[in-house]
């Protein structure tokens, strides 16, 4: 039985994505298109924080409107990403790794 969030995989893998956003956004030209680095950053974040934030809440009806929150931020990451390739501050096999 998960008793944490921290033990919940979901959360583990948006705490990864999340790294990898924050990585990734350290090199060059992410590093100097501040909009476009900060919202990235705060919707990898978010996906994580969601499913904590819904654990904790006490009630599975709360915790399931937090996972769809969850899953909203990493569509959002993943939009974003999308830019990034598009503006050639990463490459397709990057993106895919993420």
């Amino acid at each position: 039985m998960i008793k944490r969030f921290e033990d919940i995989e979901a959360w583990q893998l948006a705490r990864i994505l999340a790294g990898k956003i924050y990585s990734l956004t350290r090199k060059e030209q992410f590093a100097r298109d501040f909009g476009l680095r900060t919202q990235i950053q705060n919707a990898a974040g978010s996906s994580m924080h969601n499913i904590a934030e819904g654990f904790d809440s006490g009630t599975s009806v709360e915790f399931v409107r937090f996972l769809r929150y969850a899953k909203r931020s990493c569509a959002e990451v993943q939009s974003e990403l999308y830019l990034a390739l598009d503006l050639q501050y990463i490459s397709t096999p990057v993106s895919g790794r993420i």
